[in-house]
């Protein structure tokens, strides 16, 4: 059966839903932020909103509900942008969705990689996913909570990671400087973040949470993130890496992490965690979060 970004989007939005404690009818917002917007077999589309065609699967009258993309970071700013939303008193709560059908970026690249040094080799660690979030007011019975989230961009870095049509093809291709994308500068500027806003990430500090979590590019991005990390803000928790069995998820990546974090450790406690999400601009991003066992399924 195909599946498209409505349909893997409005399947993650029904289970995450089946295991929450709200219905549909209880959602003040659907937010929507898949890069990769497939309608039909080979058939990419920017309206009508993907957020719509989702809260009219789920059977959803949101008052809010908007596509909202950040490349591989647009999930994390989905939240941002609903905690903000709950925080000012416009929403009670939101949804956040994301149905990433990144393969077809892979499959073109198995046709066009001809080297190591070809600008589409990175599309070849790309695949599919489906995530969904509910952010809520926090209670004060619940241990499951956004300590902070900030983000930001550095624009200098965003020719060195371009999604177009294919020039050669019919087709989607991505096309990646990888050596300047995660050049040290790059890769540090999560770090420059959390030194212009401190005051968001005192408790807990990066060092006091359980795991890190950074954007899954690849093994050794994983590593460079967590390295980057100790030289700027002292020890880090170990980091989560699962790009090897799931590939680079885009959007969804850090959510593909947590689930897969708590389904193969099934921790018994709350436990905190620190998100890096890095994503072609350079959008850099940071959140320190408290989630239980039943907070992830």
């Amino acid at each position: 059966m195909h599946e498209d970004s409505v349909t893997m989007a409005a399947e993650a939005a029904r289970r995450c839903l089946e295991r929450s404690r709200y219905s549909v009818g209880d959602l003040d917002a659907v937010v929507c932020t898949p890069v990769i917007r497939l309608r039909e077999p080979g058939r990419l589309a920017w309206e009508p909103s993907l957020a719509a065609e989702t809260a009219r699967a789920l059977g959803a009258r949101p008052s809010v509900q908007f596509d909202l993309i950040n490349a591989c970071a647009g999930m994390l700013t989905g939240i941002l942008v609903l905690d903000r939303m709950i925080r000012s008193g416009r929403i009670r709560r939101g949804m956040v969705v994301s149905g990433e059908p990144c393969s077809i970026l892979a499959h073109r690249a198995l046709h066009d990689v001809d080297g190591p040094r070809h600008p589409q080799l990175a599309s070849l660690t790309t695949g599919d996913a489906a995530a969904c979030v509910i952010v809520d007011a926090a209670q004060n019975t619940c241990p499951d909570r956004i300590h902070g989230i900030e983000m930001m961009t550095s624009a200098e870095f965003a020719h060195h990671c371009k999604a177009m049509p294919s020039p050669v093809r019919p087709g989607l291709v991505m096309l990646t400087d990888t050596a300047r994308l995660h050049d040290t500068r790059a890769v540090r500027q999560w770090t420059a973040l959390h030194a212009a806003r401190p005051e968001s990430f005192t408790d807990p500090t990066p060092s006091q949470c359980d795991y890190l979590i950074p954007h899954q590019v690849s093994t050794h991005f994983v590593h460079r993130i967590r390295r980057s990390g100790q030289r700027s803000l002292g020890p880090m928790p170990p980091a989560v890496s699962v790009v090897g069995r799931y590939g680079n998820t885009a959007s969804t990546s850090l959510f593909v992490a947590l689930h897969d974090h708590f389904t193969t450790r099934r921790p018994e406690q709350p436990e905190r965690f620190l998100l890096v999400s890095k994503a072609s601009g350079v959008v850099s991003g940071i959140a320190t979060v408290t989630l239980s066992p039943r907070a992830v399924v």
